[in-house]
């Protein structure tokens, strides 16, 4: 088991190219720390190959991945039993209990003695505040209830790696506020990883995250060094719905959004732009803009 105060997850060179010649991975180098980690990505950007691949669901064509000391290729074995995984489509058991489905699964990853197990589902339970349902068939649960069902499950023998999947899409504002504080509450001393697509889960709960796009690795550090980094670069102007073709003409235009029956637009630009004015600029701002500069490259290599 991995110990002391600097496990680190290690991705060296990791590639994946599907066998259709699709590249899913194109050289990812990452470190991660302890604590919770954000990978930041659009759908279809790779964040659930790389998940996969770091959970030993998958191997990648290149690289080599490291947990502490254990070689997570080579010993997907080791790995996997201090890996909690979360996957973005876990299926449920229906009409089996929650404590029931604990327990069971608690076997499955080698809890055997009876009376740690029992004491270890009813934390787990508590913990996720699921206690009060454990009796109730998951089937019935909502989707909050669920994706607590899921971090219990992926608690299980208090694992050092933690990877969670695209855990709130779909979950509404309360249901998702119980949930990142769950995260937030595990996340302090082991290594907690979140893939998602959606902003604000990074911006509220992750000291470090990472932007994935197109399979690469785009952006990397501590989010409000990212936020830093983009001062004096967004610029906001609102004008007639109308009027978003021709700012995209003209403009970086990173975002828009409809408000009151205008659009606000923030565009890129190392100088004020006319007429707009400068924007205090927040996670989104740095997302949208490394995915504008993303698209921008295949153009300018045609070029």
């Amino acid at each position: 088991m991995p110990s002391g105060g600097h496990v680190m997850l290690e991705l060296v060179g990791v590639s994946h190219t599907y066998p259709n010649g699709t590249h899913a991975l194109d050289d990812v180098n990452l470190s991660i720390p302890k604590g919770m980690f954000g990978l930041l990505g659009p759908n279809g950007a790779g964040k659930s190959t790389l998940m996969r691949t770091i959970a030993t669901l998958q191997a990648p064509t290149n690289g080599t991945i490291r947990f502490g000391e254990i070689d997570v290729l080579a010993e997907p074995d080791r790995l996997r039993r201090t890996l909690g995984y979360l996957p973005q489509d876990f299926g449920v058991y229906p009409r089996v209990s929650a404590q029931t489905m604990l327990d069971h699964m608690a076997v499955l990853k080698g809890v055997n003695n009876a009376g740690e197990r029992k004491a270890m589902v009813e934390h787990l339970l508590n913990q996720t505040n699921l206690w009060n349902v454990r009796g109730k068939a998951i089937a019935g649960f909502s989707g909050g209830m669920r994706q607590r069902f899921g971090i219990a499950q992926a608690l299980i023998g208090e694992p050092e790696l933690i990877i969670v999947d695209e855990p709130t899409a779909g979950l509404d504002p309360e249901e998702r506020n119980r949930f990142l504080n769950l995260l937030a509450g595990i996340g302090e001393n082991v290594v907690v990883i979140l893939s998602t697509h959606i902003v604000d889960d990074v911006a509220d709960l992750c000291p470090r995250m990472a932007v994935l796009a197109g399979g690469k690795l785009r952006l990397e550090g501590a989010p409000h060094d990212l936020i830093a980094s983009t001062k004096g670069r967004v610029w906001q102007k609102t004008v007639p719905h109308t009027a978003l073709s021709e700012m995209q003409a003209a403009y970086e235009v990173i975002s828009h959004r409809f408000f009151a029956g205008d659009i606000v637009v923030h565009v890129l630009s190392d100088t004020q732009p006319e007429g707009f004015t400068p924007v205090s600029g927040g996670l989104e701002d740095v997302y949208f803009a490394t995915l504008a500069e993303t698209r921008r490259v295949p153009a300018a290599q045609a070029a």
